[in-house]
């Protein structure tokens, strides 16, 4: 990343556990707000944000119906990592971050 984790305000912090909380709508709208889009923290949470709530949408209805609604646990995870990024901190979820990585949307 070309910003440092210094230069993070609160308001990035703020928008990137919104990502989480709200995803995939908010990770939408921060994609089309031009000033959010372009700060680098911003752009980190919000590409994981977007790709986990488009796989959470798939999977957690199948796996709530095989574990009879044991499968909603999934969703206080993408709370913790909400935490996390307004603690300013960068998360390292397997796959999805390597994904993002690789396809240098983050």
């Amino acid at each position: 990343m070309s910003q440092p984790m210094n230069d993070v305000t609160s308001d990035d912090k703020l928008w990137a556990a919104l990502a989480y909380v709200f995803s995939p709508i908010v990770p939408i709208i921060l994609f089309l707000m031009e000033d959010k889009k372009n700060r680098p923290f911003i752009r980190a949470h919000n590409a994981q944000a977007l790709v986990l709530g488009i796989v959470m949408i798939i999977l957690v209805p199948i796996i709530a119906a095989v574990t009879f609604g044991c499968g909603s646990i999934i969703w206080f995870i993408m709370l913790y990592w909400a935490y996390q990024a307004y603690q300013g901190k960068l998360i390292t979820i397997p796959v999805v971050t390597d994904l993002v990585k690789n396809q240098g949307w983050a």
